[in-house]
Parts: C-alpha cells; structure tokens; sequence
C-alpha cells in the first residue's frame, strides 16, 4: 500500500499553519503552502508582506501530538503588535482579517516634530 507524504515539515517543529482565504464567487480554500515554509514565523511574515489574498482563518495543526487549533486571534494580535512596531500601515484586506478578531483596528502615527 502507497502512504501520501506527510504534510509536517521534517525536524522538532511539527505545527502546520494553513491560511483559509476568501475568493470571492469562487469561494474559500486554503493557500497550497510548501511544507517547509508552513511554520508559524513565514505565515506571519507571508501575511505581513501581501502573500495572501483576503485572508479569513489562520489553523495550526500538528500531526504528531494529534490536534489542530484556530490560532487566528493570536496571528493577528501579533501582526498587530508586528505592524505597530515597524511604524506600517495594514494592507486592506490584512486589515479586514485583523478587525475580524481584534475588532476595528485604530493606527495610531507618532509625529515627530
């Protein structure tokens, strides 16, 4: 019997984030992500940089303790705090996904003067 390849990046770190994105008439699906760039610091920087379109859900699931978890909330809290340090402005629809778990997002611009 044929075994599919596993999804989990090889090594110690074994959590999988999937981003589900909204297409519109099209419908949603998860972004085919290469499993080794599927840890949880290139999904936020992926999200951060424009990589996905309408972001919706971000899942964590890992195959060897058995589970998968809606990390959402904790994604966008921390590309709120990522953004907030840098000084950037969301992306529109970066900025719907945030509002959708934090609530509406108020950037605050520190003028120097």
């Amino acid at each position: 019997m044929r075994r599919s390849p596993s999804i989990a990046p090889s090594g110690e770190e074994q959590t999988v984030y999937l981003v589900l994105c909204d297409f519109g008439p099209l419908g949603r699906a998860y972004y085919e992500t290469d499993p080794e760039r599927a840890d949880l610091e290139t999904t936020i920087t992926d999200l951060i940089s424009g990589q996905f379109d309408n972001p919706v859900r971000v899942v964590a699931l890992n195959t060897a303790d058995g589970w998968a978890k809606d990390v959402s909330e904790d994604i966008a809290s921390e590309i709120m705090r990522r953004v907030d340090l840098a000084g950037d402005e969301l992306s529109p629809s970066l900025a719907d996904f945030v509002d959708q778990y934090l609530g509406p997002v108020c950037q605050l611009t520190l003028r120097l003067a």
